[in-house]
């Protein structure tokens, strides 16, 4: 049997795609949206909703029951695990079962799954849009205190996911969370505190083999922005294999039996507990481009010779035994499945870029930069000249993303957060979405978000920055004597300059400049990085200097 079905044709079903024809299949893709950009890599485009399992059985039926057969179905780095498992299912193709992948899907039921078999996770309550009222946030208080997280039961890239600090925060992130929801549901979970992994797995035979294992870095409350991963995870042996431990239990609980595996689990002061557990692979990078990159597996072309039911050789053959350590929290707890890890062999770091509020005028690279270390340069398809960008609240509304490899670990961390600091983009200037942002403008229910790129001035602060800065003059030459203390030398902003860094990168980007303000300047210079110097910059060039 030749052909292969693959629910997605976005970027991050590309390595799946490109693997899948490595092995020799014919390759169908699905989506909902035309221009996918991987639809050019596929032998086959249909274009069905993901939604549509019974939509997608049919398809897959048709190739099943047509020339060459069907070896597989299969997705990564999708909502959608659950419409293979249905199909695979009703077709008696290998994959995890349609309950197991529900199991995995849908928050709450996953939530439960782990409470029936004692995983460590937090405490949660489900909520409907039935539910919202006044009355819910007494409720959720005598269940758990503050802060609490509320996301949607079945969305990912931390769409309508957020922290939850205070009542005045409560119903409008339920709101949102809902709304995100595709069937207008809500989790509320307790907070946990702790460094948070993300790992990667693939189940086969009764046998569990971690294949990437990243820690995440988490910013920007009250919003989980992840800013980067890098890999593989400096842990302890204990830590390590505690983790991976609990990342079997849970997979065990949900019933995932044959299949790619998905993992955010955080390390608490009780020991491991589990955010969540996705039954495919991850997005974000880290299953088709970081850990490939780090150990030389291809973990996709691995899970996609699983989907097809054969033995996945290269897989097995690297695989180190880990031991298995439960936590305290679950010490008694059965050992789920023989546990293995493909190790990394260099470290792999990715890092994202993000942007102010306003309007794309153009973007470019400060400087060309041509180290070997940068292995992608990835920007969002959505980030175009005239479209809107935002600081992000989710995953998904990032800029960009840089990946570097190396056996060095510093040097990879150090190349993809320098390349990550030379990308600019260039705001529309006199924009009101700008001047809001640079004002400090914040929601009620959205407390010191979106962060200033650096520690915001005072008012006595600001008193001492007085005059203008001459038309065309250095402004490295200009940095006012308040900005150079301790307190500001060696802090970096979210694409990592500091403030010399970035009055250094003005004089590249504008070395011909008007009259400036600079007390308009600098405050904006340190709420909004070298976006913001720019775009004051160019805002009073189109003022006549006001």
């Amino acid at each position: 049997m030749k052909n292969i079905l693959i629910l997605g044709a976005g970027l991050m079903q590309k390595p799946a795609i490109l693997s899948a024809k490595e092995e020799g299949f014919t390759v169908h893709v699905i989506d909902a949206d035309p221009k996918a950009v991987a639809i050019p890599y596929a032998d086959t485009f249909r274009q069905i909703d993901l939604k549509d399992k019974d939509g997608i059985l049919a398809y897959a039926k048709e190739l099943q029951d047509g020339e060459g057969g069907l070896a597989a179905v299969f997705t990564a780095g999708t909502d959608f695990s659950a419409s293979v498992s249905y199909v695979c299912e009703k077709l008696g193709l290998p994959a995890h079962s349609h309950q197991a992948a529900i199991n995995a899907s849908v928050k709450t039921v996953m939530r439960q799954c782990f409470a029936d078999a004692g995983v460590p996770s937090p405490a949660f309550l489900r909520v409907g849009k039935e539910d919202i009222s006044d009355k819910l946030i007494n409720t959720v208080l005598s269940k758990m205190s503050f802060p609490l997280v509320v996301k949607p039961v079945d969305n990912m890239g931390a769409r309508g996911c957020r922290m939850v600090r205070s009542e005045a925060e409560f119903l409008p992130a339920v709101e949102v969370a809902v709304k995100c929801s595709r069937t207008g549901n809500a989790i509320v979970e307790e907070y946990m505190e702790g460094p948070e992994y993300s790992i990667d797995a693939l189940v086969y035979n009764g046998t569990f083999t971690v294949t990437g294992f990243a820690i995440r870095h988490i910013k920007y409350p009250p919003y989980f922005i992840e800013v980067g991963h890098t890999m593989p995870a400096e842990l302890d042996k204990k830590t390590h294999d505690e983790l991976i431990s609990v990342f079997a239990l849970g997979a065990k609980s949900l019933g995932l039996t044959c299949g790619a595996a998905k993992a955010d689990i955080k390390y608490t002061s009780k020991g491991p507990m589990i955010g969540e557990i996705a039954g495919r692979l991850s997005g974000g990078y880290m299953s088709g481009w970081t850990y490939p990159y780090a150990s030389d597996l291809n973990l996709t072309k691995q899970g996609i010779v699983i989907a097809a039911g054969q033995e996945p050789k290269e897989l097995i053959s690297r695989r180190k035994p880990v031991d298995y350590t439960p936590s305290e929290l679950c010490k008694n707890a059965a050992q789920p499945y023989e546990l293995f890890e493909v190790p990394c062999l260099r470290t792999s770091a990715e890092r994202a870029w993000m942007s102010i509020p306003g309007t794309v005028k153009y973007i470019e690279n400060i400087k060309d930069y041509s180290d070997r270390a940068v292995f992608d340069v990835l920007p969002r398809a959505t980030v175009s000249i005239g479209s809107e960008v935002d600081f992000p609240r989710n995953n998904v509304e990032k800029c960009g993303n840089i990946i570097a490899v190396s056996h060095n670990r510093q040097a990879a961390i150090a190349v993809a957060q320098d390349a990550v600091s030379d990308i600019f983009i260039t705001l529309e200037p006199a924009n009101e979405r700008t001047e809001q942002f640079l004002k400090g403008t914040e929601l009620d229910d959205e407390k010191d978000f979106p962060p200033s790129a650096f520690a915001k001035l005072s008012e006595s602060q600001l008193e001492t920055i007085t005059g203008t800065i001459p038309q065309n003059k250095k402004i490295e030459d200009s940095i006012p004597e308040v900005l150079k203390n301790a307190e500001y030398i060696n802090r970096t902003d979210w694409n990592y300059n500091t403030i010399q860094t970035t009055a250094q990168k003005f004089d590249i980007l504008r070395p011909k400049h008007p009259e400036l303000d600079a007390k308009r300047f600098w405050n904006a210079l340190t709420r909004g990085g070298i976006q913001a110097a720019v775009y004051v910059s160019d805002t009073t060039e189109k003022l006549g200097g006001k």
